[in-house]
């Protein structure tokens, strides 16, 4: 990275980027819920591709809504693998209730730490316990 950035030269394509994405600090509910749209329209773009340009604004968005949710709906600290066994127990469902993450053994896999969740699992599982993507990076 270039270590002497002219800022005149950056701040009007901030402007541009930040008018079109509305990517900033989230400011309301209906900020959040915008972002939280953006970030599940962000994983559908990256699909399974880790290395998918979009994956680096799957980040900063991700980043935010995690900002926001700890200022404004704090909850206690969790890995993404405590928030899925939370979710299974409040929906009293088995590994087998998840089909959408993947064959029992993969589930049994992400379920003792041995596996993490890949973007497509994270989509499935956000759109099934209708949370934000979030919940599980």
């Amino acid at each position: 990275m270039n270590a002497h950035i002219e800022v005149k030269h950056l701040l009007p394509a901030w402007e541009s980027f930040r008018a079109a994405t509305d990517i900033e600090p989230i400011r309301d509910e209906a900020h959040y819920r915008r972002m939280v749209s953006m970030l599940e329209v962000l994983l559908d773009e990256a699909a399974d591709d880790e290395s998918h340009a979009a994956m680096g604004l799957v980040d900063i968005v991700g980043d935010l809504i995690e900002d926001y949710e700890t200022e404004r709906h704090p909850l206690p600290p969790a890995t993404s693998l405590q928030a899925l066994k939370l979710l299974m127990e409040q929906h009293g469902l088995k590994q087998s209730d998840l089909p959408e993450i993947g064959s029992q053994g993969v589930v049994s896999e992400i379920l003792t730490g041995k596996r993490e969740l890949n973007v497509r699992q994270v989509r499935a599982l956000a759109n099934r316990f209708a949370v934000s993507p979030a919940t599980f990076i």
